[in-house]
């Protein structure tokens, strides 16, 4: 079996998910993935994949929620709006399927990668290394870095 990239599944601070096909990503760069073993208080022990940073440019046609996603406020304003409103991107789901059955949906994998997050307030909510603006060609570009920013990245891309 050979795990091709199906799906980006992001899930926020809230516990909302938002899944992203593969069809609908640009520009996708994580930076420095580890491998580290912990756990909180009695829960089991597990292996987490924590990032150095995030830069992702997500295409139009995403600003959609998934209905096997759950998400409220997606589902009023938009996915776009909802991440340009809230700084709250905790971590990501990378699913895959497998290269020889291609007309499955079946996910058979996943690695979950978590981000680089300090919060930008007591309520802990916002991420003060999350920035993201939507290009005048509508696609979301979203860095998660504790050095750099959209701007800083995508220097050749015109936002609104």
């Amino acid at each position: 079996m050979k795990k091709v990239m199906a799906a980006l599944k992001f899930t926020f601070r809230n516990g909302e998910t938002w899944t992203i096909k593969r069809e609908n990503v640009g520009d996708l760069w994580i930076k420095q993935v580890t491998t580290s073993y912990g756990r909180i208080g009695d829960s089991n022990f597990q292996e987490i994949h924590p990032c150095e940073s995030l830069r992702i440019e997500i295409r139009p046609e995403a600003d959609h929620v998934n209905s096997n996603d759950i998400n409220l406020g997606g589902i009023e304003a938009g996915m776009f709006s909802r991440v340009g409103k809230y700084q709250d991107i905790e971590m990501m789901d990378i699913m895959y399927t497998d290269e020889d059955h291609p007309k499955s949906d079946v996910i058979v994998q996943s690695d979950t990668i978590y981000f680089p997050y300090l919060a930008l307030d007591t309520d802990g909510n916002d991420n003060k290394y999350q920035t993201s603006h939507i290009s005048t060609d509508n696609s979301l570009y979203i860095v998660i870095d504790p050095d750099k920013t959209v701007e800083d990245i995508y220097t050749d891309i015109t936002f609104n």
